[in-house]
């Protein structure tokens, strides 16, 4: 057991730990002001916890001085209680997972041995880090086979970004840091990780500081904002509802912008909208009781899935008029959403198909409905005769088929 281990609340089930910064300066030799001067905050147990920033605010440096990738000047920082300026650094890393942009993996190892770093070096034996491994690597998203003995060169940004994230898991530590992890992506892999992201803290519950210089990220993300200023003055600190209801002072205001009533579409998840539903089949299905099923609807499409409920193309009745099997029939299926992801993430994937309809997604890329640009409109509709025309508090809904 270290310092930083963890509450159990189940068999499987970790709970991050409370951190707590007080009165925290971090000085450089030869500079006339602290870089960070005089912060206190909690960050609460099992929470994201998002600082926002513009570019050279001391984010980064604040969040560095909690694992001690930079030692405070003054000050006190409690992790669980325990505190970290007296324990060794090195020890207390090892008990602190850290994830940075272009995930910073190592390129001679292979992604298996990637994620296996920590446990390695806290003494895990051989066989209990090959299985944690193989699990991080299913949790992200990754299956084991396929990613295990490849090299970092051979996956993409978002694949590379998933392993740097099962790396900072792999120990199982109470606390994540994030220094603008999903930086160096295109925006649609940097909707899918941040999806990722909130669906492994639903699961783990782990305490989750994330840097970002991105208002809409720090939105979608955060149970909290600490909105940071010049030498990491706290601006506001307080949930995304709060801050985007009333930003405490014009520096926020500029960050929330004109458009918070659109920013408050990233306050709803698609899991809270009711879904629509749509025939589907198994690539090794009936051609025959597919058209069946979709030929008396409205909306004369359907789905294929593959053999793990993951859905991979569209189909209509004129690609099922003459076909003879389901195995290659269809349109692949180039946008999804996720049940974790916002009502913005869906506005965004209906606008980037030009489509009535998107598919939606669970835990593990299995189908779980369809939202439209129909419910997006109803519950825009429904928002409105609730809050009033003006309102810059709404939220939005979405369900249904490809137009």
């Amino acid at each position: 057991m270290t310092e930083l281990d963890t509450a159990r609340t189940g068999a499987d089930t970790v709970s991050g730990v409370e951190i707590v910064l007080e009165n925290v300066v971090k000085n450089y030799p030869g500079q006339s002001r602290p870089a960070v001067d005089n912060v206190s905050m909690r960050i609460p147990a099992g929470e994201i916890v998002v600082f926002v920033g513009p570019s050279g605010c001391g984010k980064t440096t604040t969040m560095r001085m909690i694992n001690r990738l930079i030692e405070p000047t003054s000050g006190k920082i409690t992790i669980g209680g325990n505190n970290a300026l007296s324990i060794d650094p090195d020890r207390l890393r090892r008990g602190i997972g850290y994830s940075i942009q272009q995930a910073g993996l190592f390129p001679h190892l292979t992604i298996a041995k990637n994620v296996a770093t920590v446990p390695g070096l806290i003494g895990w034996d051989k066989k209990k880090i090959a299985q944690r491994t193989d699990d991080m690597l299913d949790l992200v998203g990754l299956d084991p086979d396929v990613y295990r003995d490849r090299y970092p060169r051979q996956l993409s940004g978002g694949q590379q970004q998933r392993v740097g994230v099962a790396r900072a898991l792999a120990a199982d530590p109470p606390v994540l840091l994030m220094d603008e992890p999903f930086g160096a992506v295109d925006p649609i892999t940097r909707g899918l990780l941040q999806d990722e992201l909130m669906r492994l803290q639903s699961d783990l519950g782990k305490t989750i500081v994330f840097v970002t210089h991105d208002f809409n990220e720090a939105v979608k993300l955060g149970d909290r904002i600490a909105v940071l200023g010049d030498q990491s003055h706290i601006m506001q600190y307080d949930t995304p509802d709060a801050i985007l209801a009333s930003p405490a002072n014009d520096m926020v205001a500029g960050f929330v912008g004109a458009n918070a009533s659109l920013k408050q579409l990233t306050l709803t998840r698609v899991r809270d909208v009711p879904l629509l539903d749509c025939p589907t089949a198994y690539a090794d299905g009936s051609v025959d009781e597919l058209r069946a099923a979709i030929t008396p609807r409205k909306i004369k499409w359907g789905l294929i899935l593959d053999a793990r409920d993951r859905p991979i193309r569209w189909v209509s009745l004129g690609h099922l008029a003459h076909a003879t099997s389901l195995q290659d029939v269809g349109d692949p299926i180039e946008e999804v959403v996720s049940t974790q992801s916002t009502l913005q993430d869906a506005l965004e994937a209906l606008l980037a198909e030009s489509s009535a309809s998107t598919v939606v997604t669970g835990r593990r890329g299995e189908y779980e409905g369809l939202i439209s640009i129909d419910t997006l409109v109803n519950h825009l509709s429904a928002m409105r005769e609730e809050h009033g025309p003006n309102s810059e508090n709404g939220e939005t809904s979405v369900a249904g088929p490809p137009s």
